[in-house]
């Protein structure tokens, strides 16, 4: 291989993924803040309203910023293209949507995002689509009984947020193909950069961009990758198989053979929704990403590194951090690039919910917010906000406790973050 060939690393491409300017043209991905796009004769405008061409006809659907963002997502992630949303629940919805039919049914790990959780168990049910949940490291066989015959998708999250559950991707894929349903997987916490779940058997991936690829806290936003690595025509998807109506009659799986869910996905589900990402958030994220090489071992480093000093501390009933635990180092070096469990940790505190709400009240560089993947440390009580929607039980297959306090780590000096918990903690 010559050095010409040689494939741009997984640290260049967070650089200079996704966007190559021509001459004369911008280094940086620039900002294309419009919604309108020139053509010269109706005909070509036909050919791209009906999926016989390609470019950007209304930006709802695609545009030049969010089209930058999204390559460059699909080149980290190492998939067969990218469709980028307004949120990363428009990314979990997308997804979904873009599969399902009335009558179908998902079967997903217990350990999720709160709001995933609520559009599984709830909202979806008004649609007709119903939802199963499993511990995430029950056995196999336990799963496999929860399938159905009407089951489309089998869901989880790399780490369970906040249970912090690492997935076991070979037995869960292994599931998926079983069942001919794609297996689709939250890399939200992991990110591309420790995890890359297309390499571990996942179909389709999908963020919340608004966590640690933004990672500073300034922007909304979601996208979906397609893997190009699943059957459609196995007999239980008609939609893909069958022509579409709103488009002249293409059928996915012959029209867009390598990309089927992809293309589908863009031409009906983010036109008929309107769940697009506007060209600031993708510029924003684009630029998030050029960083995400460097922000992740600060986090992963700095998580660790508090998560053994709470063990040590007298108020602090337990510790939850993937990279303490036999089992957690485990799944980190089959399934994850680096040695790190990314930067999010759980905690008990001593003395119940009076103790936390002491305890938030006294940080003074960690502060109480709805947010995690952020440069800056927050906290967070899952059971009184992000899954306060549960009752007891459904906390506990979520892995969360009345005394539980989640950590995004941020990338300060982690002694600061010491000293701060330790003051706070102490009464």
């Amino acid at each position: 291989m010559t050095a010409k060939d040689r494939p741009l690393s997984f640290d260049t491409l967070c650089i200079q993924g996704g966007y190559a300017p021509k001459f004369g043209e911008p280094r940086i991905l620039p900002i294309i803040q419009g919604t309108t796009y020139k053509y010269d004769d109706i005909d070509h405008v036909n050919r791209i309203m009906t999926l016989q061409d390609f470019g950007h006809k209304y930006s709802r659907t695609s545009n030049p910023t969010v089209a930058g963002f999204e390559a460059k997502i699909n080149q980290l992630e190492g998939g067969a293209g990218a469709v980028a949303t307004a949120s990363g629940q428009a990314a979990t919805l997308l997804a979904i949507a873009s599969i399902v039919r009335t009558g179908d049914h998902i079967l997903a790990a217990s350990q999720l995002y709160g709001g995933t959780f609520t559009l599984f168990n709830s909202t979806l049910k008004k649609f007709g689509v119903t939802a199963s949940f499993f511990e995430p490291d029950a056995p196999a066989r336990e799963i496999e009984q929860l399938f159905r015959p009407e089951t489309r998708v089998l869901f989880g999250e790399t780490l369970g947020n906040p249970g912090l559950a690492i997935l076991d991707f070979d037995k869960l894929s292994a599931l998926a193909r079983q069942h001919g349903v794609p297996f689709i997987v939250d890399n939200t916490l992991a990110t591309p950069f420790l995890c890359q779940p297309f390499r571990h058997g996942a179909n389709i991936i999908i963020h919340s961009a608004t966590k640690y690829i933004d990672g500073h806290a300034t922007s909304v936003g979601g996208v979906v990758i397609d893997g190009g690595n699943f059957d459609w025509t196995n007999g239980q998807f008609p939609d893909f198989t069958t022509p579409d109506p709103t488009y002249n009659g293409v059928i996915y799986t012959e029209k867009f053979p390598q990309s089927p869910f992809l293309f589908k996905a863009r031409a009906q589900f983010l036109r008929d929704f309107g769940g697009c990402l506007n060209p600031m958030n993708a510029f924003l994220f684009n630029l998030g990403l050029e960083t995400l090489h460097l922000r992740m071992p600060r986090h992963g480093e700095n998580a660790l590194a508090l998560a053994r000093f709470l063990t040590t501390h007298p108020q602090v009933a337990w510790v939850n951090y993937p990279g303490l635990d036999s089992n957690g180092k485990q799944r980190i070096s089959r399934y994850f690039k680096h040695e790190n469990g990314s930067g999010i940790l759980t905690f008990g505190i001593k003395g119940g919910i009076d103790a936390i709400r002491r305890f938030v009240k006294k940080t003074r560089v960690a502060a109480l917010v709805v947010h995690i993947g952020d440069a800056r440390t927050g906290i967070l009580h899952p059971a009184s906000s992000t899954h306060a929607q549960m009752d007891e039980a459904q906390l506990r297959a979520a892995g969360i406790t009345p005394d539980m306090v989640r950590v995004s780590v941020g990338i300060e000096d982690v002694a600061d973050l010491i000293a701060d918990f330790d003051q706070a903690l102490t009464n």
